[in-house]
């Protein structure tokens, strides 16, 4: 049985970003608010009538599952946070230490790849499928049923856990929906450009903001096919951990 899955972040640098403030004010959860619409969501979706979950219940069992970290020898500020919730409404929530963010997780949203400018941060290689990933329930919701992106991932030889390499995946029309563990927007027509949701594509929790606040804009004409990719070409990765990085495509 599989179960509806989201991962967030808890990180003590969010607290001073006001565009991450959730109804108690300030929050170290990145975009939990988010987080807990999309669960709420994806259980109407899959007719999941158990579920009965607040958003004070879903942080205070983040708050715990990070709290359960803290010791006299270990105090870390940020966590990669897992939460999966199942079709009888239990929640479970783990949290991995990992290193806090260092600038802005939405800076890199605002980078022009034709400005001339070069970027300083460390850029993704990004491959493109060879098989068409067809757009299911598992593709437009979360879920711990993850085979179809562990395929995926497998044709392009990349490792299960890889910061530097990712993998684009089109639907069987040929229309880029998202990468294996992130949305992806193009840099098209001086605007970076990103799959509608009518691909098949996760509706993101950082899409969702991003697009709220025009950094990025949803591919109404579908031009983002997969036979008008170029090699070299610059993609935006973002995702509700890891903010928002940098690609280039590698054909």
């Amino acid at each position: 049985m599989y179960h509806l899955l989201s991962s967030t972040r808890l990180d003590s640098s969010l607290l001073s970003f006001q565009w991450n403030n959730d109804q108690d004010g300030p929050s170290p959860f990145f975009l939990l608010p988010y987080h807990y619409d999309r669960l709420v969501d994806a259980a109407k979706q899959h007719n999941w009538d158990k579920v009965n979950l607040s958003y004070q219940s879903l942080k205070l069992a983040c708050t715990e599952a990070a709290n359960s970290h803290h010791t006299l020898d270990e105090n870390p500020t940020s966590f990669r946070i897992r939460i999966t919730l199942s079709q009888n409404g239990d929640i479970s929530v783990s949290a991995t230490p990992l290193p806090s963010f260092s600038s802005d997780p939405a800076a890199a949203c605002s980078f022009n790849p034709l400005s001339g400018a070069s970027y300083e941060g460390a850029l993704v290689s990004l491959a493109v499928d060879s098989e068409a990933t067809p757009s299911t329930i598992f593709t437009t919701t979360k879920t711990t049923q993850r085979t179809l992106y562990d395929q995926a991932r497998a044709r392009a030889g990349i490792p299960a856990i890889s910061p530097t390499s990712d993998v684009l995946l089109f639907n069987e029309d040929g229309l880029i929906t998202e990468s294996s563990i992130c949305n992806v927007a193009f840099y098209r027509s001086s605007k970076w450009i990103t799959p509608a949701t009518s691909t098949g594509c996760l509706p993101g929790v950082l899409r969702r903001y991003l697009l709220s606040k025009s950094y990025i804009h949803e591919d109404t004409e579908h031009t983002l096919r997969r036979d008008a990719i170029k090699d070299g070409e610059w993609v935006l990765l973002f995702n509700g951990v890891q903010g928002c990085r940098l690609a280039k495509v590698t054909l």
